[in-house]
């Protein structure tokens, strides 16, 4: 079957360790020396206590090298072109590891938090508008598109700029991005609802995007081999992170389905996902 087997570890953190930058750096660092393919930040609005999940994995992303971080984002009541910002600046401080999982808020009580709306009807659609405008963003500068020629005081090649002009029922927004295109071109976008490059399901197939299915750490090696046969792309593991690298990554090196070195340096390296073409070039 070779090692295409790929594995994500959902952090959690509680008590006073969940607000120490040393304790989820010791997470990822455990999680990037077992190879794991990337983690994910858990995020929220329904008041629980704890730290911004991207804010997090901006920290992090220095203290790391490999591993991909894919932290978690609630798009309802929040706008695309804020989020596309902060998932590109932690594409370039984790040089291409950046991602981000969509999550959304169905909860009235989330949304008295911020007063403007109480239609929460079709927030997976409203989702996939999120995730179309964040792409358009990230495209709408160039690859090429900087130039900082210091002798005639250019900054940028303005004709390689360009307005997304996206106009749908739930978001207008012109653009172009202050923060030119990300190093992986596009970040991950994840979520259970197949509205970008990785769809958390417990279902196979599922339309479009690579399929990761959410299991216990607990659950057995032989399991995770037999659904990854059956079409699962990989697995986010919940639990002990220690069980994690310590029990089910050397087992499934020795199914032979699983790495035991980072071939890549990026996160869509990792999964084996193309560097997307500029829509606008």
């Amino acid at each position: 079957m070779g090692a295409s087997l790929h594995l994500a570890a959902a952090l959690q953190a509680t008590g006073d360790e969940a607000y120490s930058a040393r304790h989820w750096a010791e997470l990822v660092r455990a999680a990037e020396d077992a190879k794991l393919d990337f983690v994910t930040f858990d995020d929220s609005l329904d008041g629980r206590p704890g730290l911004d999940a991207v804010l997090t994995a901006a920290r992090i992303a220095p203290l790391t090298t490999r591993i991909g971080l894919v932290p978690t984002a609630v798009v309802t009541h929040t706008e695309p072109f804020h989020l596309s910002k902060a998932i590109a600046t932690l594409d370039y401080v984790s040089k291409g590891r950046g991602g981000v999982r969509l999550a959304v808020a169905a909860e009235p009580a989330v949304a008295r938090h911020f007063g403007r709306r109480d239609d929460l009807d079709d927030l997976w659609e409203e989702a996939a508008d999120y995730a179309e405008v964040l792409r358009r963003l990230w495209d709408s500068w160039e690859d090429d598109a900087e130039i900082r020629d210091e002798a005639t005081g250019r900054f940028i090649d303005r004709e390689k700029l360009h307005y997304i002009d996206f106009e749908g029922r739930w978001f207008s927004v012109r653009g172009p991005s202050i923060t030119p295109r990300p190093p992986q071109g596009h970040p991950v976008i994840a979520a259970t609802e197949p509205v970008g490059d990785i769809v958390f399901s417990d279902d196979v197939p599922a339309t479009g995007g690579l399929v990761f299915r959410d299991v216990d750490a607990s659950t057995p090696v032989e399991q995770l081999i037999a659904w990854h046969a059956e079409g699962f792309a990989g697995f986010r593991l919940h639990g002990d992170l220690r069980q994690i690298t310590r029990e089910v990554v050397p087992e499934l090196r020795k199914s032979g389905v699983f790495r035991t070195e980072y071939e890549h340096s990026t996160l869509r390296g990792h999964l084996g996902l193309a560097r997307p073409a500029n829509q606008f070039a």
